[in-house]
Order: structure tokens, then sequence, then C-alpha cells
């Protein structure tokens, strides 16, 4: 078996792997990087499909360019380039799509008002309020993303900003994120718009106690400019991936870990399988996993040290959630059009249930059913960047929520898929079947068998940077383990979920302190 010799080992090539790879190769350190996988990017990439570039998941990226990876990685000079997207995002609800009555957020608030005033005027001045109390919170949380989350870094913060943004990250965090949106907004246009792209996107109710910070969705918009990589989300691991081999760093995909190695109290390295079947040791005095941490600790972690035999047994008490959302992937041979709207499908389009039958919605999530009329986030990404179809062809994503992983009768030959593009095509100008080049669905079981996503679920770090003093789990927000020198980055660790690449950033930065 032979063996090769490494300072640190990254287990996973998504996006925050992929970034703590690259700044551990850049700061000196011989660094190999692990992808079970052809190829990077997990979730965050981008691949052919019908002849045009889709992305495995949505394409708005609100919150990357919120860290400083894109300079410090030097990104631009590795072929990365966003486009702005303005407006922002388009908000409808099933039932006001039948009259085509939208309104559009945009990065500046006085627009965002004027748009809402078309729609619901009696909401104008608690959307003014509702972002007064929003803004300066989602601040306080991009500034507390860019580095290890601790009791003495959150007062300092706290105390340069004046306290601003405290009431909203300590108050809504305690509440509901409905009760915090009802409490803002009476038309459902506004706060059922607010709950798709919050909690809904959780995969838990807004009607659960302690989701209140999925409220702060619709003012991020008014902090954060929405953005998308030139030709396709996957532009962004690409580009990292130069970023990483420039600064001499390895990368072997199509190989597994199959063992995380421990010599006494300490990682020594990992085993890995390859595609046909043979297997190295690689040795490394750092492991980073950028994988979920039940396969980090349950399935790789073979023999732990006594150290660590706490956070084993408290891992295997942690039920792993089943995966909830699907994906669409559709190419035309014509843009599609709302019906009765002048708003192009460039921008994403929020169609929402009402807060009950999203909740609604979450419960049937255990009957293994979906809803009739479920959470659609739906563009057309070639509006704005021809690049990702030949001329003549669109790309049409739609991402649909609450779909069970366990669903009723299993998701092979499911007409389920079906249902939720001919619901969608029923609020568009007629001859949107007619144009479909070629489509498939994404389904849970999907996610599972092409990206390991164990039941097609990505576990995301939840509860913001407060979690950091009270969170049960320290190695999700300290990135650290009680196996020196074995970390975790990732979706599953502060600050979560989306292309935002501060997990992978700040794990780079404990790893590096303590070397």
């Amino acid at each position: 078996m032979p063996t090769d010799n490494f300072d640190a080992v990254v287990i996973g090539a998504g996006h925050n792997g992929l970034v703590t790879a690259a700044y551990l190769a850049r700061a000196g350190m011989s660094t190999l990087l692990v992808e079970a996988r052809d190829s990077v990017g997990g979730t965050a990439s981008s691949e052919a499909f019908g002849g045009a570039t889709v992305n495995i998941c949505n394409c708005d990226h609100l919150t990357f360019r919120t860290t400083p990876v894109m300079e410090e990685l030097a990104l631009t000079e590795h072929g990365l380039e966003y486009l702005d997207v303005e407006p922002a995002q388009h908000n409808l609800t099933w039932a006001s799509a039948k009259s085509g009555t939208a309104w559009s957020s945009h990065h500046d608030l006085d627009e965002t008002l004027d748009e809402i005033g078309q729609v619901a005027p009696g909401d104008v001045e608690g959307y003014r309020r509702y972002a007064k109390t929003a803004m300066p919170a989602i601040k306080m949380i991009f500034e507390a993303a860019n580095e290890a989350p601790t009791l003495a870094g959150l007062t300092k913060l706290a105390v340069r900003r004046r306290l601003a943004g405290t009431r909203a990250l300590l108050g809504w965090s305690r509440q509901s994120a409905a009760d915090v949106l009802r409490s803002y907004f009476d038309s459902e246009i506004v706060r059922a718009t607010a709950a798709v792209t919050g909690p809904m996107v959780w995969g838990i109710s807004p009607e659960f106690a302690g989701s209140g910070l999925g409220a702060l969705t619709h003012a991020m918009r008014h902090v954060a400019r929405v953005g998308r990589p030139v030709g396709g989300s996957g532009q962004v691991p690409d580009a990292i991936l130069a970023s990483f081999r420039a600064a001499g760093g390895v990368v072997r995909t199509g190989s597994r870990v199959t063992e995380i190695c421990c010599t006494g109290e300490r990682v020594s390295g990992v085993r890995v399988e390859d595609s046909d079947g043979t297997h190295d040791l690689v040795s490394a005095s750092t492991v980073v996993s950028a994988c979920n941490p039940h396969d980090t600790f349950l399935r790789w972690l073979k023999h732990p040290p006594a150290s660590a035999r706490d956070l084993v047994d408290r891992w295997e008490a942690i039920p792993h959630a089943d995966g909830y959302e699907s994906k669409l992937d559709v190419v035309l041979d014509a843009a599609p059009r709302l019906r009765d709207s002048e708003r192009p499908l460039g921008p994403t389009t929020i169609i929402a249930p009402d807060l009950a039958t999203i909740h609604r919605g979450y419960e049937l999530i255990s009957e293994g059913r979906v809803l009739d009329q479920p959470g659609l986030l739906a563009n057309v990404p070639t509006l704005l960047d021809p690049t990702m179809a030949p001329p003549g062809h669109h790309v049409l994503s739609l991402e649909v929520l609450y779909t069970p992983y366990a669903l009723a009768g299993g998701w092979p030959g499911s007409t389920e898929p079906r249902r939720w593009l001919e619901a969608f095509a029923d609020l568009c100008e007629p001859g949107l079947l007619d144009s479909i080049v070629d489509w498939r669905a994404v389904t849970p079981d999907r996610y599972e068998s092409d990206f390991h996503l164990p039941a097609g679920h990505a576990t995301s770090f939840a509860g913001g940077p407060l979690a950091a003093f009270r969170n049960p789990n320290p190695e999700l927000t300290d990135y650290e383990t009680a196996v020196r020198g074995l970390y975790l980055t990732g979706a599953a660790t502060f600050p979560g979920a989306g292309v935002w690449g501060a997990s992978g950033r700040n794990c780079a930065s404990v790893v590096l302190a303590q070397r």
C-alpha cells in the first residue's frame, strides 16, 4: 500500500473545502484535496446538460462577496467574474400570480418601498420599520461571519457597532419567523415570500420557535448585492481550484476516504480508495473534513482516541435530517414569461404559498407528500448570461421546496416533477411546454446518489452568531474537534449554507493559527 506525505489533507472539494485547501496551500502547507466525485464544487458546481450549462443549485450568490475570499485568493485572476442582479428578486404568491400581481426587491430600499406600495400599500411603513431593525443585524452577521465566532469577539463587535443589530439578533432569534413577519406585514405577498427564502429554504416551518432570524431574508438584499458568476455558479469552485493549484496544491478526484487514521491522541492521516479499487495511506498531521459530521465521526473515524469518545457518542445521538429540496433544469428554445407580467425571469422569482400552507407543507413531509402548490424559486439565468446556452436557447431553473426524500411511492417513476413543471407552465404565457428541448429533475435521491449527500441532505449550521455561546456541538463553531489535528468546515459549520465561503476561510485561519 503506497504512502504519501502531506502537511494537510482536506476531505471534500465543495466550495468550503476548496477555500480551506487554497488558504492552507498559499500559506506554505503541502496540501492534498480528496474528492469522491470526478469533479470539484459539489452542489456549488455547474455541469453540461441538454447542450447548455446548468447549475446544480440556485445560481444567486448573496453572501460570497461579503467575504475577503475573492480578493485574498486572487479569484479574478483565475477567471471569476460576477454579474450584479438588479432587481434582486421578484416576489409573488400562487394567489397573486393569477392576476399578474408581483413586487420586486431592489438593493435600494426606497425603490423596494415604491414596489411594495404598488401591491400592498398598507405594508410600506411596516417594511420601513422592518428594514430599520433588520439591516443592522444583517451587517453584524456578515461581519461576524468573517472570523471564528467567540463570545469575546461578538461582544467587541456589538460594542463597535454601538449595539446596532443586537435587538433583532436577540429578540428575533427567540421568536418564530412567522410571528416576526406578522408583526410587520399584513399581506401574504410580503411575508410569505420572506418565509420561502428563509425557513422554507432551511427545511423548517416558519412557525417554529427560534426560527425568527429567517425573517431577515428580504432585508439581506439591501445590505449585499445578489450576483451570479459569468458562466454559471461552478465558476466559483473552478477559480478556487485554480488558485489552489497555483499555490502547489494537489487534488485527487474520483477518490474517497475510507478512514481517518489516528496515532495516540491526534490524527495521522487518511486511507483513500480510488475508483479502480486501489488503496493509499496518506500521512498528514492535519486533516480537515468538509463533509457532513456524521460521516466524519461515525463512518471514517474508526479508531478514535479516548478523548474523542464523548464527541462520537454525541454525534451518534444526533439524528441526520432527510433532504427536502428538488430542482428542475429545463432547456428551452424560447424564454418563458409569466402571464400578464412585464417582469422578465432573469432575476429569481419567488412563488409562495401563504404562511398557513407553508406550515402544512412542512407537516406533509413526514407523510411523504408534496403541496399541490409548493414553494418555487424560478429563474432563467440565460436572460442575464447568454454564455450558458447556445444561441436561441435558454435554461429554466426551478427549485421546489418541501419535496421529501421519503416520497410516498418513491422518486423513480414519480409523476411529481412533471406536475411541478406543468404547474409553473400554467403561470406562464402559453408555449412553455412546447418549447422544451430537454429537461431533468434532481430530486433528493439524486442528491444522495450523485453528490454523496446522505438522504439527499447537506447538514447546515443554523442559529447565527449567537449560537457560538449556546451551541451544544462546539466543533461546528470552533472548527476544531476533540481529536488533535482534526478540523471541520463546510455547510454544517458556522455560518452555514449557501455559496458563502466564510466557513472555509475561518477553518483555515484556525488551522494556521495553531501552527
